[in-house]
């Protein structure tokens, strides 16, 4: 467990929480924490699902400028790659990942969420991604995955304005996936996440590395990539339970193997 970032593991449900005062900016030290964390999450049996948590008052709020100011583009090549790879360990977590966001998601903590499978925000939640106000760009994720989600159109917007975008407007976009009063975003990650917890876990990873693996190929590519996961599917335990459950009409009892 790291200084700012740790992993709470609890009924299968592993918490990624950030904790780094007052607004979790997301220094080096909470970079590498968080690639530490997110490969525990991904390693660890007893984790069947994974949610990325900053607390009841603020999700990130951007990287650590303070940081930042001083360097030049030599120090920021090494830099930025090593953000965007521990956002995209994140995004690699073989398991389904669900952002409870409450307060502000921008910069680099609306690219922290981005990396996850879903996003539930609080009402009051703002997103965005203000870069283009210091003269730069986002540079861990920020263009690649928001286009991808609400496309390319919408992501220029507010990548080229840098404006903010409240949650209700997140969610007509597609930004966030479901938004719901500030005291219940974290349980209402749970409510998400809670049936993979019991669900085929090798099935469930083959779903996500299918649907993210093939988004970079072209459809021909795709679906060999998704033919190869599903033939392999055929040698787990939890193919053998299901098919059986389903002639037996009763419910299947997952292991994950």
């Amino acid at each position: 467990m790291g200084e700012f970032v740790r992993l709470e593991v609890a009924d299968g449900i592993g918490t990624i929480r950030l904790d780094r005062p007052k607004m979790n900016a997301l220094n080096q030290q909470v970079q590498e924490e968080l690639r530490e964390v997110a490969t525990a999450a991904a390693n660890a049996d007893d984790v069947r699902a994974v949610i990325v948590y900053g607390g009841e008052r603020v999700f990130a709020a951007g990287a650590d400028i303070k940081e930042m100011a001083g360097m030049g583009f030599t120090a920021m090549s090494a830099r930025a790659v090593a953000l965007s790879g521990a956002f995209d360990t994140l995004a690699r977590v073989p398991k389904p990942v669900v952002a409870a966001i409450n307060g502000y998601a921008l910069g680099g903590g609306c690219e922290l969420a981005l990396a996850c499978d879903w996003r539930v925000a609080a009402e009051d939640a703002q997103l965005g991604q203000p870069e283009i106000a210091l003269g730069v760009i986002p540079g861990a994720g920020g263009t690649q995955r928001l286009s991808r989600l609400v496309g390319p159109a919408r992501a220029k917007d507010l990548v080229m304005t840098g404006r903010f975008v409240g949650a209700a407007e997140a969610e007509r976009i597609g930004l966030v996936d479901k938004v719901v009063p500030a005291a219940d975003v974290y349980d209402a990650a749970r409510e998400l996440v809670r049936p993979f917890v019991t669900g085929p876990a090798q099935a469930l990873r083959a779903a996500k590395l299918a649907i993210d693996g093939g988004q970079e190929m072209d459809l021909a590519s795709g679906l060999a990539w998704e033919s190869q996961l599903f033939a392999a599917l055929f040698a787990t335990d939890d193919k053998t339970e299901g098919m059986a459950a389903f002639v037996e009409k009763r419910k299947p009892d997952f292991t994950g193997r």
